[in-house]
């Protein structure tokens, strides 16, 4: 029940190595923002740095020309092609074909042929000879998001959990819907219950499919024992594992 996390953290590349200093080092569970940033370099990791990369540079630069579409905004309209932006219902008289016109530009990213290419999470557990288990997610958020937002990667229960009396958990994907389900404390607990990983996974993804159809997941379930499955909804999800009976990592294929 040891927790760190970071989340909004900018200039400070080794989010997981800050994330593993908050629970280290202080009673928090959570810091954020620039505190977040200035609490990494003081415990003696590298920054500020800048993070940017000229593939990053590129897609943002291609993202901009295309009037940040696509983009996370939704029942808004923008004082130009790129905000700020306004609620649509703080505006009067607001020309109605100019409403539709804005609607018609924007796209909700969800229904977007994007697959993986809009998060890069890498999510792990880790059971070692002692029964240890330990879990850790890292992730530079979703492509396009609004800034100041935070996804489900530091969210405790959401994009990991462990509890050594059972196993653990880690998931990707839609992490603004996910978040609100808390996927990988409901699979350990399922399998506290009795679950095999195979249907504790399927049971947290089905949960969240139901209310939102199209959105996209993975969850990977593990037991105590090294018993593991996956589950996903919405794209062709893959996670790799590795024991000590093991000569190689091997990769293991969930289709939804």
């Amino acid at each position: 029940m040891e927790v760190g996390a970071v989340g909004a953290m900018r200039y400070v590349k080794d989010g997981i190595k800050a994330a593993r200093l908050v629970m280290q080092h202080t009673e928090h569970t959570l810091l954020v923002g620039e505190k977040a940033s200035s609490f990494a370099i003081s415990m003696g990791l590298p920054g500020p740095t800048n993070l940017s990369s000229s593939e990053s540079i590129e897609k943002w630069a291609k993202w901009k020309a295309n009037n940040c579409q696509p983009n996370f905004w939704k029942n808004v309209l923008p004082e130009n092609s790129c905000g700020p932006y306004r609620p649509t219902s703080y505006l009067e008289h607001t020309d109605e074909t100019c409403l539709k016109t804005y609607a018609m530009q924007t796209t909700d990213l969800r229904f977007l042929d994007l697959g993986h290419r809009i998060h890069d999470t890498i999510s792990m557990a880790v059971i070692d000879r002692m029964g240890h288990i330990a879990v850790g997610t890292s992730t530079n958020g979703a492509t396009f998001k609004i800034p100041g937002r935070v996804g489900d990667g530091p969210i405790v229960g959401s994009s990991a959990y462990a509890n050594e009396e059972v196993g653990a958990c880690c998931a990707t994907g839609d992490g603004d819907i996910m978040m609100r389900f808390l996927p990988c404390y409901q699979v350990v607990e399922s399998m506290r219950l009795g679950m095999n990983p195979e249907l504790a996974a399927k049971d947290a993804i089905g949960r969240i499919a139901r209310k939102f159809p199209d959105f996209m997941g993975g969850i990977v379930a593990v037991n105590k024992k090294g018993e593991h499955a996956g589950a996903c909804h919405g794209w062709t999800f893959q996670y790799s594992v590795r024991s000590p009976g093991m000569k190689d990592v091997q990769v293991f294929t969930v289709l939804p």
